[in-house]
């Protein structure tokens, strides 16, 4: 499993750098939304491993990361936070692996495409509000922690419904948070919203 999850983000490193992504920088409109990525993020996803617990507690962040970078500077931004949180957390190379995909990548991806879904409805602030800051958050989120569980964790065999629960009320955590942030960012910083744009969003009557 640890030669695939390696694979994946090599393959993802490979298309996210073939677009070129240090572009997303210049004039530095981005530079704020990629520090505070590489500051909080680690921190959070290395609590898992500071704090054991039979389900762990998870916290992604990688939707809204993807909101503010865009797919290309995201991918190679949350590989770095995988490497920290792992070095924060003291993880061996498969966990890490593994964490950067199902906490990172995968969530990432899932909602580009499904921004892609949400350009073709109708263009309206709220729409990219709550269609990808606080709904795309949600099933991307939660699609992604029940894949990680479902294909590589071990659940807790004592109730079935449990992790089921556990992973939604997880999901809900993150998307709150994505898509408070994302309203208040389209409100005061849009400039910090890599895959936000009042051309499409607002259009002029």
């Amino acid at each position: 499993m640890a030669l695939l999850h390696a694979a994946a983000l090599l393959l993802a490193l490979a298309i996210a750098l073939a677009l070129r992504p240090w572009r997303m920088l210049a004039g530095a409109r981005l530079a704020t939304p990629l520090l505070a990525t590489l500051v909080v993020l680690p921190v959070l996803w290395a609590l898992p491993a500071l704090h054991p617990m039979p389900l762990s507690l998870r916290w992604s962040g990688a939707c809204l990361v993807l909101l503010m970078l865009g797919w290309p500077l995201a991918v190679p931004a949350l590989l770095a936070v995988g490497a920290l949180a792992a070095l924060i957390g003291g993880l061996p190379v498969d966990a890490a692996l593994a964490l950067a995909v199902w906490q990172g990548l995968v969530p990432a991806t899932l909602a580009l495409g499904l921004g892609a879904l949400v350009r073709r409805l109708p263009r309206n602030p709220f729409v990219y509000i709550f269609g990808r800051g606080f709904f795309g958050t949600l099933l991307c989120t939660f699609a992604a922690l029940l894949a990680e569980y479902t294909l590589v964790a071990e659940l807790p065999p004592a109730d079935v419904q449990l992790p089921f629960v556990a992973l939604w009320l997880m999901a809900w955590a993150d998307a709150i948070v994505t898509g408070m942030l994302v309203a208040i960012f389209v409100a005061f910083r849009p400039d910090w919203l890599a895959t936000w744009s009042d051309r499409h969003y607002l259009p002029r009557p």
